[in-house]
């Protein structure tokens, strides 16, 4: 599994892409939600791809990689939950529901890509 570039991450892919629905869905908030709970979506979900670049850029040091996918699930838990109570609170379950899921397929595949870290990864930079 040679990858160059976080950018080659699956992970790093989905989150990006979904960090980006967030954001378009988060600035049709009424508008005293737009510095509420749309900025705290919109960070965590951002936070999601930081935390695979800075991981992957101290890949050399495999427990630092590790640390920062760990804080990517994190962020990735705290999406879903802001996507949650963006649902329940302005009725747009139906809306949110797709990218609730495609959160909580993202953070699967998170999980196993620590797993992958953990028991495979080459700490050799080539």
């Amino acid at each position: 599994m040679e990858k160059k570039s976080y950018q080659d991450l699956d992970i790093y892919k989905k989150a990006f892409n979904l960090s980006l629905q967030v954001h378009e869905i988060s600035l049709s908030l009424p508008k005293y939600e737009l510095y509420e709970q749309g900025s705290q979506v919109r960070r965590s979900s951002k936070s999601i791809t930081a935390n695979i670049v800075e991981g992957y850029g101290r890949n050399r040091y495999k427990a630092d990689f590790i640390k920062f996918l760990v804080y990517a699930q994190a962020s990735c838990d705290e999406t879903i939950n802001h996507l949650h109570c963006i649902a329940e609170i302005h009725n747009k379950k139906n809306e949110l529901n797709p990218m609730l899921e495609s959160y909580i397929i993202l953070g699967k595949q998170i999980n196993k890509f620590i797993t992958y870290v953990d028991r495979s990864w080459n700490t050799k930079i080539t």
